[in-house]
């Protein structure tokens, strides 16, 4: 439930942030395009799940999270 709710932030912040002209990392971009291709809620389900994937990978490999810039 965090990480849907996580996620739910992550899609408001970046809508916010798109309209006010800011540029957007690839996670979000990714996520706002999943939004547009379908409605907020599955959106939110789909970063959810790329959330707990990351979250997993970076857990197991013993790396710090690199976020690249769209």
């Amino acid at each position: 439930m965090l990480l849907t709710h996580g996620a739910r932030s992550v899609l408001r912040a970046a809508t916010v942030a798109q309209r006010a002209g800011r540029q957007l990392d690839r996670l979000r971009t990714w996520a706002l395009a999943v939004q547009e291709r379908s409605n907020h809620n599955k959106a939110t389900c789909a970063l959810a799940n790329k959330l707990a994937r990351i979250a997993w990978a970076v857990w197991v490999k013993h790396e710090t999270y690199r976020s690249t810039s769209a």
